[in-house]
């Protein structure tokens, strides 16, 4: 099943909308995160997407209350990243009831904590984020570039023992302006596990697109906070 999946993502206490992942550029920025994420769970989300952007940006994971209190009150799914840097982290969250933990710099930089959260948890409780610009994966909080390419290490994962990656088009991210599918369909070829695709949906049409190119779910943050349609739309049009 395509999953459609929302996007929460946390900076100083509030859910916030970066524009390219810039500090500062908060097109969004809402206090109450617990209305946010009952707005998405009443619409029929399966799944919630839940990123810690002052872990990502700074490893400070300041708002892991708020992740543990969404855990607690929904009853939902939900895959969590944002400064997840080590094997201890990644154990607490998953003793939380969180379902999968996302892991960026920290996979690139030690591949060999892949496998053995893979090993200790199951592959479907580790996901791999490929937050990529012109095929070339970058790294902390997308200031630096690692000098490998998506498929490269989309297929390095797959190895390791992650069981689903989640790749976010970096050059169009955040900008409201449509999807690239071209490198979605690339990375989802190249691999046998799950595609997770995020960046640059806009509207309705691309939902479809991403999941025509063979994407097993998508995330999407701005299109919803900014309201050019709805949670349950995005769902209804796939279903």
């Amino acid at each position: 099943m395509f999953e459609v999946i929302p996007a929460i993502d946390l900076r100083g206490g509030k859910v916030v909308q970066l524009v390219q992942g810039v500090p500062g550029s908060e097109m969004v920025s809402i206090d109450d995160y617990l209305g946010v994420a009952e707005s998405f769970v009443s619409q029929g989300a399966r799944w919630l997407h839940i990123i810690d952007l002052d872990g990502a940006l700074a490893g400070n994971r300041k708002n892991a209350h708020i992740v543990e209190d969404i855990i607690k009150k929904f009853n939902v799914r939900t895959e969590v990243g944002g400064g997840i840097r080590d094997y201890e982290t990644a154990r607490c969250l998953l003793g939380l009831g969180v379902t999968r933990v996302i892991l960026g710099t920290a996979a690139i930089r030690d591949p060999e904590l892949v496998s053995r959260l893979s090993a200790d948890f199951g592959s479907g409780a580790v996901m791999v984020s490929l937050d990529s610009r012109k095929g070339e994966v970058l790294v902390e909080g997308w200031k630096e570039s690692s000098g490998k390419s998506t498929i490269q290490m989309g297929k390095l994962f797959e190895k390791m023992g992650a069981g689903s990656i989640l790749y976010t088009n970096v050059d169009v991210e955040g900008l409201l302006k449509g999807v690239d599918e071209s490198p979605v369909r690339s990375l989802a070829s190249a691999v046998k596990i799950p595609v997770i695709a995020s960046g640059g949906i806009t509207a309705l049409s691309d939902v479809v697109k991403i999941k025509e190119a063979g994407a097993a779910g998508v995330v999407i943050g701005s299109a919803l906070y900014k309201h050019h349609f709805t949670l349950r739309d995005a769902i209804s049009i796939i279903s």
